[in-house]
């Protein structure tokens, strides 16, 4: 999600409805939100002010097992509540978590990490073993972790992952109570980044065994060792973070209370910011023009994409590319991020967004070198529909659109439904909204025709995009396959690992593939967040991958 960071995994990341990205928010390159002022060396308020913050969220939490968790809500929750070795500072760099510093041999595949004296909320010692147990359990094919690939580098993964070595064989090692020592594959530049990740997140095995299919469910099945516990977990209504009195930081985290409240109507959220129940509301497009020279007013653009996600395997007609790439070029991504959305989102034409990573030669921007595929083009759209629905044997089609139950979301719905039936003659479009847990459950299950989904950055590295779309991937779940992806993936992860300039290449190269010759997804937009925060909300990280926020170093001041 954010982050990663965000493999995202947001990994978008995560998938999300507009108003979901605008409440729970997402990254910034590097950005501070608000108040967005400063870093841990500020000051800390007044003490006789209550250290309560109270925001929303459009959906409810899917899950809090770390190792099962796919979306922006998920990991923004395990952020506050759990720790991993390392996790993502005030400036989007590691820093120290559980793990005190680390070594690196010379050739930078292997890690040793010293861990501190931190404990779990009932009492039981962090471990060298709740990483080993943890990491082994994320590779285990019959968990059925769709992160399972973020565990990639440690050595052993992909072929456990694979069903072709056992969980006991993973690359992580346990050498004492407070030593682990982790062999990767090959060096991976963004190794430390990736341990801030959900997935690479430890658990007691002890506890998680006791708790049996219970495990992660309420919040009375789970142990925490970050700097908050989860209370009050109701669901789809909200749950409440409290600070953890054993976390190992503690007297560095000043908030007490956390209220997270589901909300899925905008305009609710403005009211209650209005009225002072809430410190943060995500502003949907009625309301930015309204608020947008308000003094609490924030709007930033984040690299995060939504997309269409067309599944191969269920309706035949996406199994033909002209049927994909007409759907792809037949909406107006203009008016879309202008009218509907009016936030600070920009079209995509493409599937790593702009303004996250460079050349490492040139310093160029990802998308100077391949600018913008599938443009809107609604005369050939037209052409390449005709010449699908040819291939096909038929004269119409219908096809339904898997999207969110949010208010904005269902207006992106509408919209796509006008303009795809407009555009492309025969074609009939049926709009399914369900809550955001059900969509994740559908992605899985496959049982969808078109998708609306997102995905924002887990690492800061174009791979958390590229590697998506392989065969077989864990968030593929569309049918998509072709070898030449495959293999321009495979080569940027293992023969060119050290050579980031070719590296680089060929994932610009697979995305070409990816759009140009397949249309495997149809991209819609890169979000930007519009925002209204209270002023006396400070010191609130914003995140370019991973996790959307971090509120360890947060305080109220007034």
């Amino acid at each position: 999600m954010k982050k990663s960071k965000w493999s995202l995994l947001l990994t978008l990341t995560l998938v999300l409805s507009m108003f979901l990205a605008a409440c729970s928010g997402g990254g910034s390159e590097g950005t501070s939100g608000e108040g967005g002022e400063g870093g841990e060396g500020e000051k800390e308020g007044k003490k006789d002010v209550p250290q309560v913050l109270n925001i929303l969220e459009s959906a409810e939490i899917p899950t809090m097992d770390s190792v099962m968790g796919t979306d922006a809500v998920a990991f923004q929750v395990m952020n506050e509540v759990m720790e991993g070795l390392y996790r993502l500072g005030p400036d989007n760099q590691p820093v120290p978590g559980i793990a005190e510093d680390h070594e690196v041999n010379e050739d930078q595949t292997v890690y040793t990490f010293k861990l501190r004296d931190a404990k779990w909320s009932n009492g039981t010692p962090v471990t060298a073993q709740d990483f080993v147990y943890s990491w082994q359990k994320a590779v285990n094919p019959d968990t059925g972790s769709q992160y399972s690939f973020i565990m990639g580098p440690v050595k052993n993964a992909e072929a456990i992952t694979a069903g072709d070595m056992k969980p006991e064989e993973l690359g992580v090692e346990a050498v004492d109570e407070k030593t682990l020592k982790v062999t990767l594959e090959r060096p991976t530049p963004y190794f430390l980044s990736l341990t801030t990740f959900a997935t690479y997140l430890p658990q007691n095995q002890e506890y998680v065994e006791s708790q049996g299919d219970q495990y992660a469910l309420e919040d009375e099945n789970l142990i925490y060792n970050g700097p908050f516990t989860l209370n009050d977990w109701k669901h789809e209504e909200g749950w409440v973070l409290k600070k953890n009195p054993d976390y190992w930081d503690a007297e560095n985290v000043k908030l007490e209370t956390i209220n997270v409240k589901v909300v899925k109507d905008p305009a609710t959220a403005v009211n209650l910011y209005e009225t002072g129940k809430i410190d943060r509301a995500g502003l949907s497009s009625e309301f930015v023009n309204k608020y947008k020279d308000h003094e609490d007013f924030k709007s930033y653009g984040e690299p995060v994409l939504f997309y269409f996600k067309y599944n191969q395997t269920r309706n035949e007609a996406l199994a033909n590319v002209d049927v994909r790439k007409a759907l792809s070029m037949a909406v107006n991504k203009e008016d879309l991020v202008n009218v509907i959305l009016n936030n600070g989102s920009i079209p995509a034409y493409f599937s790593v967004p702009q303004d996250f990573v460079t050349n490492p030669d040139t310093g160029e921007d990802f998308r100077a070198g391949n600018g913008d595929l599938l443009k809107t083009d609604k005369e050939k759209a037209k052409e390449h529909w005709e010449k699908g629905l040819e291939a096909l044997g038929k004269d119409s089609v219908t096809l339904e659109i898997l999207g969110g139950d949010s208010e904005t979301a269902m207006k992106m719905q509408d919209y796509f439904k006008n303009q795809l039936e407009e555009a492309l003659p025969g074609l009939t479009i049926d709009l399914k909204n369900v809550p955001f847990k059900q969509r994740l459950e559908l992605d899985e299950a496959m049982d969808y025709d078109i998708q609306f989904a997102g995905w924002g950055p887990d690492y800061l590295d174009a791979m958390t995009f590229v590697d998506l779309w392989v065969t077989d991937g864990g968030h593929n779940k569309m049918g998509y396959s072709n070898p030449e992806y495959d293999k321009l993936v495979k080569q940027a992860k293992n023969d060119l690992a050290d050579k980031p300039v070719e590296r680089f290449e060929a994932m610009q190269k697979a995305e070409k593939i990816l759009l140009e010759e397949d249309a495997a997804i149809g991209p819609l937009y890169q979000r930007g967040t519009s925002q209204l925060w209270k002023p006396y909300v400070k010191n609130v990280p914003i995140h370019s991958f991973g996790p959307d926020y971090s509120y360890k170093w947060a305080y109220i001041e007034k």
